[in-house]
């Protein structure tokens, strides 16, 4: 980028000389700010192709801060697909997913080994709650409860989709929300914290 630059200053100079030597202050004057002008967009370019990923980081901030648990897709200097979100008020992360084909937000929680469905977003995503078998224990904030294990067809977050995802259901009145689990993000390449951004990468 450092040689490109330099080419582009040099091009610049040997553009006006080469307008010095035209017949006239008028057409040196035009050719000078057309040359400018070409000059100034080039650089803007330039500027937005090296700091992309700032640029990627202030819309996902921009995203979230509009719509919480918003995911930015986005790819990383690998090639690979990585979704950002941004952490909400409280601190915890939030993602909005489509499961199944229906959305659904997930409260993030790496310390579940399970993605963890409510009976609310089980139903809305067409579960039939009434014929599942309730015998797993599991931890919630509520307390020791019991769960239903089921497979999830896809989960979808940005780009970022799986398929086939085991999951538990848990009883009505047990959960206030659905929990992202290890089911999920282990099956991911890598997801990092970085301060108020969880990034996780296909």
């Amino acid at each position: 980028s450092g040689q490109f630059a330099g080419l582009v200053y040099l091009g610049l100079w040997g553009s006006l000389l080469g307008a010095a030597i035209l017949p006239g202050r008028g057409q040196f004057r035009e050719f000078a700010r057309n040359a400018i002008a070409w000059i100034a967009i080039i650089l803007i370019l330039m500027a937005g192709y090296l700091y992309r990923y700032e640029l990627q980081d202030v819309a996902s901030r921009m995203t979230a801060g509009l719509v919480p648990g918003s995911p930015h897709t986005a790819m990383n200097a690998q090639g690979r697909q990585t979704v950002t979100l941004i952490a909400g008020s409280d601190g915890h992360f939030t993602a909005r997913a489509e499961v199944d084909g229906t959305q659904v937000t997930f409260l993030v929680d790496t310390g579940a080994s399970s993605v963890v469905m409510s009976d609310e977003d089980a139903r809305a995503i067409g579960i039939d709650v009434a014929n599942l078998s309730y015998d797993t224990p599991v931890a919630t904030a509520n307390g020791i409860t019991t769960a239903a294990r089921v497979r999830l067809d896809t989960i979808s977050i940005g780009d970022i989709r799986r398929d086939e995802v085991a999951a538990m259901v848990a009883r009505k009145g047990a959960m206030n929300g659905s929990l992202l689990g290890m089911t999920f993000l282990s099956t991911l390449s890598a997801f990092e914290f970085r301060g108020d951004r969880l990034i996780l990468t296909d």
